[in-house]
């Protein structure tokens, strides 16, 4: 894998994380009320913006990336994402971070490596 679609990886992973982060931002707010108020105050937040404008570079980033190596290998490599969004929700959000997750970050980390090797 080349230098390009390793750069492009770690883009998407980078921006699908911030743009997951954002969005939980957006949503838990303990003044935004239910129901209509509830949507009309998160879309008045920055953090819903920031995150849809994440999710738009993402899938730019994504096609790209997926130019450049088999589909396989690239949604594959992709399941990073599932712990970089663990370990984030964790630090930002005081997410438990359970035994059976952690053995669960362990396998997805483990599983990319080995991908990433055989690329």
């Amino acid at each position: 894998m080349g230098s390009l679609a390793i750069t492009l990886w770690l883009v998407n992973v980078v921006l699908d994380t911030g743009g997951q982060l954002a969005f939980k931002a957006a949503a838990t707010d303990p003044q935004d009320g239910e129901g209509l108020q509830r949507w009309r105050h998160m879309l008045g937040r920055p953090w819903l913006w920031l995150g849809i404008a994440c999710y738009v570079l993402e899938f730019v980033a994504w096609i790209a990336f997926l130019s450049l190596v088999p589909l396989s290998l690239g949604v594959l490599l992709g399941s990073i994402n599932i712990v970089a969004l663990m370990v984030a929700g964790r630090l930002f959000f005081g997410e438990r971070l359970t035994p059976l997750r952690l053995a669960g970050i362990l396998l997805v980390t483990a599983g990319v490596v080995v991908v990433g090797l055989g690329a």
